[in-house]
């Protein structure tokens, strides 16, 4: 079978699946359930493959990454994988200088903070992830009806990162780029949105489902900001690959009041923190979206009853929603009991079976 038959394949198996049908408002069996960061260090299993080996070189590994994907939808039954990786990868696979440090995330050995240094930002050519067109159509191939996500990090998020030179509580030095040198920023989210498209395609091209787009920290940003100088560059991400006809997932954190641009962007669905009720978040989106969450994670170590009754608040808010994918506000705490998240899929499976 060839590649692009393989691909086909994948795609046609998870076609009618609950979670692409709740991606593309139509109705569906019950509510879809998966996790943000449910391959990870919740899971024993994930703990005892991971173990010496670091961060970066797993994302590398095909055998090692396929494992770990899978592993959530063994123990709990989720409805969709998203594919194990980092946001950082694309960057790694084109010759920046960092490593993601335990503990503390990605950290950049040079910053990128001046227009000399754009030139280390080459374009991402599908040979420097082999890796991963090879781990996905294992995956495709293992899954069968389940779909695939794939992901990326937004041009945004990214660039935090490489000027910060790792994490930030305050972004001072990107919102300085921002402020100070808006030219500067357009062409570095530019450059970061043609990178993040190429990597987005080379894993739909090898068989996922849907993609996500992670923006994770655009909710540092006003409004009438993010708009302007980072809502282009996501939507020019999108827009790259809207002719394959995949859903395309948008999520942040704290971007609630930024939810009805990052629909505009041009996702399919837009992913909510558990900071807005989702029929508030309907109402800020609009019509013509799903809607993915959006249980607080720190829920998740209440006892099961409290669980319960925070979950039905959600699925009750939810109601009349043209699509929902229920998730939770943002990732799978490390400490988190895995036996708390096989409950909640049979929970939320249980209460919206149709």
């Amino acid at each position: 079978m060839s590649e692009r038959s393989q691909e086909q394949t994948g795609r046609t198996a998870a076609h009618d699946s609950a979670f692409m049908r709740a991606c593309r408002r139509e109705p569906v069996p019950h509510t879809p359930v998966w996790f943000m960061r449910q391959a990870g260090r919740s899971l024993p299993e994930y703990r005892k493959v991971r173990e010496g080996i670091p961060m970066l070189d797993s994302c590398m590994r095909p055998d090692l990454v396929t494992e770990i994907t899978l592993q959530p939808v063994r123990r709990h039954g989720v409805d969709a994988a998203i594919f194990f990786s980092d946001i950082v990868v694309p960057l790694k696979a084109i010759g920046i200088d960092l490593d993601i440090k335990p503990g503390v995330g990605p950290v950049v050995a040079d910053p990128i903070r001046t227009r000399a240094d754009l030139a280390r930002l080459r374009d991402l050519e599908p040979g420097d992830v082999s890796y991963v067109t090879e781990a996905v159509g294992m995956l495709t191939a293992e899954l069968g009806t389940t779909p695939l996500i794939g992901f990326a990090g937004a041009p945004f998020t990214l660039a935090s990162y490489l000027i910060e030179g790792g994490p930030s509580r305050t972004y001072e030095r990107t919102k300085a780029m921002i402020y100070g040198d808006p030219q500067l920023w357009a062409d570095l989210v530019d450059r970061l949105a043609a990178i993040t498209s190429a990597f987005l395609r080379v894993q739909i091209e090898a068989g996922v489902s849907a993609v996500q787009l992670f923006d994770s920290w655009a909710g540092a940003l006003a409004p009438a900001d993010y708009r302007r100088y980072v809502m282009p560059a996501s939507a020019r991400v999108f827009d790259a690959v809207a002719d394959y006809g995949v859903p395309r997932i948008h999520f942040g954190v704290g971007t609630g009041e930024l939810l009805g641009l990052m629909g505009e962007a041009g996702a399919d669905v837009v992913g909510v923190d558990w900071r807005v009720p989702l029929d508030e978040a309907v109402r800020r989106v609009g019509p013509g979206k799903a809607l993915q969450g959006n249980l607080d994670p720190a829920i998740l170590f209440a006892p099961r009853d409290a669980v319960e009754a925070k979950t039905d608040e959600v699925l009750a808010a939810a109601r009349g929603l043209e699509g929902h994918v229920f998730n939770l506000g943002h990732g799978v705490m490390p400490t988190t009991d895995p036996d708390a998240l096989t409950r909640l899929v049979a929970y939320v499976h249980e209460q919206t079976a149709r």
